[in-house]
């Protein structure tokens, strides 16, 4: 008895709402079937009028038995209202009628009382629905391809007025069905319609075989890597299968007809890819590696980046590439103490009219991260086990959070957020790993080096270093001196262009000072060295004479150069001399460096 009860209650209220979803009328729909792209469109504008005693909250909107498989996207909004939701009124799938189609329930922003109307835009995106007719082209030829569509609005209610517009790409229709009239073609476009009192479920079927040479471009399989980094930093890296789904090439592909004629119209040779205004540090590959035939353009709302294959796509034939960029995580992360969410795109703007057959999103959180929770954006997807990822430096894996779907269209580019738990002193639990162990390591060699592990005192060996630690010195100090010959040098030739003498000698007499502290220096080293070596000795007195040959070549360039500006020396006899000097002041150097290179 009790199992009877709960069956005549249930069946009671099922007949209820069915009475209810009775009550209402379409009292005027306007339907426009966009069929521009490779994604059939429909954009439908129909008034709903309760006529009944008891408000109705949701509206079922019907999908034909022949299109139920290639529905990828449902929206419906209040026509004429600012809608704030991006995802518009809640939608949701009931159970599929093998005779009717599918039902999608649109709920009402608000009770829709007796007598009240209402206009919805219901927006409805099919995927895989057009059919290549013919087949295969050559490189050539046109493609033309063929659609099956209701000529009436398919509804469960009863329909008042209705009206079709279909919009083709070009004004080349190869057929269509004129019934039930009127139908009337101008141009692009042919409508059905208008048609009144329109009983529920009522079908005609209509095709259309018309031109479409679009880029009929499918993704097949993208993988979208989003890594999370609190400092700084996400990086994104999108893994893309794509194929070219429209008829397919018949006949050899010639390259010299491809570059001598470019009219092939339905190959593919560049497309656009939009990526965040923030984005950088932009890569485009394949298995060959970088592709440069690529260009990125900065644009104030975003990046656009036109990807073009290494060779055209026809139909059938597919490329594969990997795309990647930084953004800065402050635009996508905030967070409140250790509280911390993440919101940001699920999926990019692949190209124009995008169809993502098979998505997954991997999206890669901090280690140590806790208390993750998903927010998708509204509509289904599907949530895999978290996995984890291991990377430099990694002890326990960074969670990675996996979500996929089938069917991806431009208007599936939503936010998603994650909140969870961070706590920041695991910042810098990585840079301690790496300062920790080095800190030791740099410890336990300053001790090495401390220790004497030889068993005998070797004298030579002291001895060669002594030696080796003062001609360092030397070499430092002939580095000094050439420096400061440089700057006499320089000196001398600012004096004979500006003529002053005075500034010239305050100058040369800074210089020799610090060249006789140099000579002295060395003075000191050779009596040091004396000890150790006799020869070092003899070789930094050679070192002495040398450079007191240099000091006299440079006061006879000054000589005469103070000649030469005063007027006494005719310019072409200073020239012959100047040159003299300076080829003895090469030898000199020569002489020195041959020295020096010993040690």
């Amino acid at each position: 008895m009790i199992r009877i009860s709960l069956f005549c209650i249930l069946f009671a209220i099922v007949f209820v709402i069915g009475q209810e979803q009775d009550n209402l009328v379409n009292t005027n729909v306007e339907r426009t079937l966009d069929l521009v792209s490779h994604l059939p469109k429909e954009i439908i504008s129909v008034t709903i009028e309760n006529r009944g005693t008891k408000g109705i909250r949701s509206y079922d909107y019907y999908v034909e038995p022949q299109h139920v498989n290639n529905v990828a996207w449902v929206g419906a909004n209040v026509k004429g209202k600012d809608n704030d939701d991006q995802a518009g009124l809640p939608i949701k799938q009931e159970a599929t009628d093998k005779t009717k189609g599918a039902v999608y329930r649109i709920e009402l922003p608000n009770d829709l009382r007796a007598g009240q109307t209402i206009t919805l835009e219901i927006e409805v995106v099919h995927a895989h629905a057009l059919r290549m007719y013919p087949a295969e082209v050559t490189q050539t030829e046109r493609q033309l391809v063929l659609y099956k569509t209701n000529a009436y609005y398919y509804s469960s209610y009863t329909t008042q007025t209705q009206k079709t517009v279909v919009t083709l790409p070009t004004d080349r229709a190869e057929s269509y069905t004129q019934t039930p009239k009127p139908v009337a073609k101008n141009e692009q476009t042919i409508t059905y319609g208008p048609y009144e009192n329109i009983a529920p479920f009522t079908r005609n079927d209509a095709s259309l075989h018309y031109e479409n040479n679009n880029p009929f471009l499918t993704v097949s399989n993208l993988k979208r890597w989003i890594e999370i980094s609190h400092w700084g930093n996400i990086a994104v890296e999108e893994t893309v299968d794509i194929y070219h789904s429209g008829a397919k090439l018949k006949g050899p592909f010639s390259r010299l007809d491809y570059q001598r004629r470019q009219d092939s119209y339905s190959a593919v040779k560049t497309f656009k890819t939009s990526l965040p205004a923030s984005a950088r540090d932009i890569y485009y590959r394949d298995e060959i590696g970088n592709v440069s035939t690529s260009h990125v353009k900065e644009m104030q709302d975003q990046v656009e980046v036109e990807i073009r294959p290494r060779f055209p796509l026809y139909g059938g034939w597919k490329t594969h590439y990997i795309l990647g960029y930084n953004v800065p995580s402050y635009q996508y992360l905030f967070n409140k103490g250790n509280q911390y969410v993440l919101k940001m795109r699920l999926i990019d703007h692949v190209y124009d009219d995008q169809l993502l057959e098979q998505v997954t999103i991997k999206i890669v959180l901090p280690e140590y991260t806790r208390n993750i929770e998903f927010y998708p954006p509204p509509y289904n997807v599907q949530r895999l086990p978290n996995e984890k990822h291991y990377t430099y430096l990694d002890t326990v894996g960074r969670p990675v959070i996996v979500i996929t779907k089938r069917n991806m269209l431009f208007q599936h580019i939503q936010d998603f957020e994650i909140h969870y738990t961070f706590d920041k002193i695991m910042l810098f639990n990585e840079p301690m790993l790496i300062v920790i162990p080095l800190f030791g390591l740099f410890c336990l060699v300053i001790v090495l080096v401390r220790l004497n592990f030889s068993i005998t005192h070797n004298e030579s060996n002291e001895v060669r270093m002594r030696i080796q630690a003062i001609w360092d010195q030397i070499i430092e100090i002939n580095l000094k001196r050439t420096n400061f010959y440089q700057k006499l040098d320089d000196a001398l030739n600012t004096y004979k262009t500006n003529k002053d003498l005075k500034g010239y000698n305050e100058q040369r007499k800074k210089i020799e000072t610090e060249l006789k502290t140099l000579q002295q220096d060395l003075t000191n080293l050779q009596a040091k060295i004396k000890v150790d070596s006799v020869d070092s000795a003899e070789k930094i007195a050679e070192l002495q004479r040398l450079d007191s040959q240099q000091r006299e070549v440079q006061q006879l360039l000054s000589s005469l150069a103070e000649k030469l500006v005063g007027g006494k020396m005719q310019k072409q006899a200073y020239l012959d001399q100047e040159q003299t000097a300076r080829n003895k002041l090469r030898d000199i150097n020569k002489n020195i460096s041959a020295i020096i290179n010993q040690y």
